[in-house]
């Protein structure tokens, strides 16, 4: 078989039983019965009429027009390049015949070789890549389990360490600004009498070797100022915020004990992970649809005056048509790819409706992970007797629940979050096609705009991950659950701004302890420098790939995990804020939040025995 491009009449590849071994031209081997019929092995198929005019064959591309020494190579055929005493060679010739009747130097080869020889050399680099896989794939799902189980323990163990590891992390952060203070005023005390220490910042302007302001009093005095200045700010903050600070670590503890009576949880992301696979098959099934639909249109053209000129025509039936016979110069060439039918017309259209669709299914997608997760963890903070009054399984009743009476709810919510998107890959995009404009307003303009819808779609994604939560606690519509989310944060912004930064400290600290270490253990491991496994590890051509490869597998696995434990800090404390408006302790309305959340913050239920 001859594969023909639809980019281009000529066939871009033949398949041979053999790489050519001489050199040849169509012209000379016309006049040998011999030579031709050995050039016919490297002519298309469809090639049979031996008699046929040179000038029409070559037309008509159905042979090359030269033959060239080659050596097989990956399938291909290549330039039998060689040097010899500094000579580049081909076939033991410097020159070939190009079918034109010219010698050309083999040193024009030399380019085209060369770009071959990068596609040869990524072609081993994926296969070795490969066999680095197939040698150790089953170590790198050890080294993902191992990832997984740490994961797990973390999240378990944050019940009992997550106040000791926020407290020391408060600790650490005033002895470094108090250690930061010291040093600024030993440097500011040692450089007193020394000549130019005490030129001023002002007098000395700006200096491109930032070295030099080390040498001035001035500068570690307006270093001590600043770090007193936020050494005070933080303990301020810890004198007045120690409650609130407190709060969010018992938060944070009560998570962990909903996850743990909702185990089934940390395997929900798979789920959705599948999903999202599902939406991303679709969109790119579709794109390629799309792209592939037009066709290739071939036009004519000639040197001459023509009155066909321009327009399309079939390569097939070109030949006895009558333009050939009014134009005998005229060839039907490829002109472009595409179509002039109004479905090809408003192709572009179609992609963009496809790439809308995907953004709005992958957000339904996602948002449907999370109010199923919010359900679930909010049957738990909801039980008076947790876990007894918990459903059998929470998380199925709350994946229920959404989808028989909450879908439209969140297919709302994620429309809002894919028009966003949608502009901001617009923006993209124009930007990327002003890049060579001069136009430093339009620039400025388009910075800007992609700025503010940035911040635009971060706000969304946070009220819509707390209206979701309000939807899986009291069922209400995404319009009203948005409202009563976003005002009830604001009437807690202190507690929102504390609980945020401690919980995100704490999955900082568990994916860079959890990562790093099953990191470091698997560049030991796979560089053989254990010695109790030595022997076990496997032979690889780059161990950087299964390292690799565990690292962010590693980090994929805790990065799900924490966004189970996330979304369950988020629906306790919106719960808890819930409770904390509605409820009073009264028998008529008891409190339901935890007997150690109740005891910080000094609430009792009164008549009513504690959860």
């Amino acid at each position: 078989p001859a594969p023909v491009s639809p980019l281009c009449p000529l066939p871009l590849q033949i398949c041979v039983s053999k790489c050519p071994d001489r050199y040849l031209t169509y012209l000379t081997a016309y006049g040998n019965a011999a030579s031709l019929e050995y050039y016919r092995n490297f002519c298309t198929p469809e090639f049979k009429n031996t008699r046929k005019a040179p000038l029409e064959v070559l037309k008509d591309r159905e042979c090359p027009a030269m033959l060239i020494p080659s050596t097989p190579l990956a399938r291909r055929c290549f330039p039998a390049i060689q040097a010899k005493k500094g000579v580049i060679m081909v076939g033991n010739e410097t020159t070939y015949d190009d079918g034109q009747g010219r010698r050309r130097n083999v040193t024009e080869l030399l380019e085209g070789a060369k770009k071959a020889n990068v596609v040869l050399e990524t072609r081993q680099l994926a296969m070795k890549i490969f066999e680095d896989y197939t040698v150790s794939w089953y170590w790198i799902i050890i080294g993902l389990v191992i990832a997984m189980v740490a994961s797990l323990i973390f999240i378990v163990l944050l019940r009992f360490l997550a106040g000791i590891m926020v407290w020391v992390m408060i600790v650490m952060v005033i002895l470094v600004l108090g250690y930061g203070i010291f040093h600024c005023y030993m440097e500011y005390a040692k450089l007193k009498g020394e000549a130019g220490s005490d030129v001023s910042l002002t007098d000395l302007g700006f200096q491109t070797d930032l070295r030099v302001y080390l040498h001035l009093r001035q500068t570690w005095l307006a270093f001590l100022i600043i770090l007193c200045v936020l050494e005070l700010i933080i303990v301020l903050l810890l004198i007045f915020l120690r409650k609130r600070i407190l709060i969010a670590i018992a938060l944070i503890k009560e998570a962990s004990r909903a996850v743990g009576h909702v185990m089934s949880s940390l395997l929900f992301p798979l789920c959705t992970f599948f999903l999202l696979c599902l939406c991303i098959a679709y969109w790119a099934s579709t794109a390629v649809f799309l792209s592939t639909s037009n066709e290739a249109v071939y036009k004519v053209f000639n040197d001459s005056a023509c009155p066909f000129s321009g327009q399309t025509c079939k390569p097939e039936t070109f030949n006895t048509s009558n333009v050939t016979k009014l134009c005998p110069d005229a060839q039907c060439l490829f002109a472009f790819y595409g179509g002039e039918t109004a479905y090809h017309k408003y192709l572009i259209v179609l992609q963009f409706f496809n790439v809308f669709m995907f953004f709005w299914l992958a957000n339904f997608v996602i948002a449907l992970g999370q109010v199923t997760l919010a359900g679930a963890f909010a049957s738990y903070y909801w039980a008076f007797k947790k876990p007894d009054d918990m459903p059998a399984f929470p998380l199925f009743s709350a994946f229920g629940r959404a989808l028989r009476y909450h879908t439209g709810s969140l297919a709302f919510g994620s429309l809002v979050l894919a028009i966003v998107q949608v502009i901001r890959v617009t923006l993209e995009y124009l930007d990327h096609r002003l890049k060579a404009a001069e136009n430093k307003f339009a620039k400025f303009l388009l910075s800007c705009l992609k700025c503010c819808f940035w911040c635009l779609e971060k706000f969304i994604k946070f009220l819509n991950r707390n209206a979701y939560i309000m939807i899986a606690i009291y069922g209400t519509n995404f319009c009203t659950s948005a409202r009563n989310a976003f005002f009830l944060l604001m009437r807690n912004i202190i507690r929102v701004a504390v609980l945020d930064k401690v919980t995100d400290f704490l999955f900082f600290l568990g994916k860079l302890l959890i990562v790093g270490s099953v990191g470091i253990l698997a560049f030991f491991f796979f560089t053989q420098r254990i010695k109790l496994v030595q022997d076990t590890a496997p032979p690889l051509n780059y161990y950087w790939v299964p390292i690799l490869t565990v690292i962010v597998g590693s980090y994929l696995i805790a990065h799900g995990f924490f966004s189970v434990y996330g979304m369950c800090v988020d629906t306790l404390f919106l719960c808890f804020l819930e409770d904390l408006e509605r409820n009073d302790g009264s028998a008529e309305k008891p409190y339901f939040m935890s007997q150690n959340l109740r005891k910080l913050l000094k609430k009792t239920n009164k008549g009513q025995p504690d959860a």
